[in-house]
Parts: C-alpha cells; structure tokens; sequence
C-alpha cells in the first residue's frame, strides 16, 4: 500500500487539508518572512512527527497537506505549529518574548479530510503559487 505509514501497532494514512491565516492577513508583514517561515512550519510538524508532504505560502494565508499520525488530533499538531511558529515570528522581529495576548495567527483555522483525491488536493495546493505570481505581476500587494 502506497503512502501507508506505521506506529509500533498501527498502520495508517492520515492526511490533512490545513488552511490558516495571518491575523488581520498581515500581507505585508508576512511576505518578508515567506523565505523562512517555511522550513520553520516543516520543522514543527516534524516535532509532532507529522509531515508537511506539500505546502504553499501564500501572500496572506498558508495551504498545506499535512500527514498526522493517529495518536495525534489534527487540533494539537495544528495548534502546536501555529503556536511556535508566532514565537519564530515574534523573535525574528526582535522581540526577546513573546507578550501575552499578542499573536501572530488568527484564531481557527480550515481542515478536511485529503482522502481519495489527494492528487487533486496537491495540484490545488500547487496552483495557489500560480495565483500568486499572477497577483504579483499586478503589483497588488507590494
């Protein structure tokens, strides 16, 4: 079985559709990070042993298919990444902590199910760059 993972007593594929945002989708902001925040994101979900099999940033929201072992919830892994990754946000920015109250992530996020059509989900995921090369060209958000 292609794509099929195992645990010590567990065979499974667990893979996630995840969509979040920027608070107040930060464009801006979140494009001067765009060059790091990625190998960032991977490693959270490595920390989780989960895999980010494919993934995009976009100018204000990030897709990604996200592969989640079961004895994790989709809500820990995601919660775990967003959480760490607004403390990288934070420090980048030179900030020595992260205040309370402040983040860097809106509240909530997408999920679905990848099931079947994971083809379809990673060909989704991968037009999200053409769109944003096309809305680069317009000069929109610069």
């Amino acid at each position: 079985m292609h794509g099929v993972e195992s645990l010590q007593h567990t065979k499974w594929e667990c893979k996630y559709h995840v969509v979040f945002i920027p608070k107040c989708r930060k464009k801006v902001l979140y494009g001067r990070l765009k060059a790091e925040l990625g190998s960032v994101l991977r490693e959270l979900a490595k920390q989780k042993e989960s895999e980010i099999e494919e993934g995009h940033l976009c100018i204000d929201h990030v897709h990604m298919m996200i592969s989640i072992p079961p004895k994790y919830s989709v809500a820990q892994v995601v919660g775990y990444i967003k959480g760490k990754s607004a403390i990288f946000v934070a420090r980048y920015f030179g900030r020595k902590r992260n205040f309370v109250g402040e983040s860097f992530w809106a509240k909530g996020y997408y999920v679905s199910t990848v099931g079947r059509d994971e083809m379809k989900m990673r060909d989704y995921i991968k037009r999200q760059e053409e769109s944003d090369k096309r809305i680069d060209q317009l000069g929109l958000f610069r």
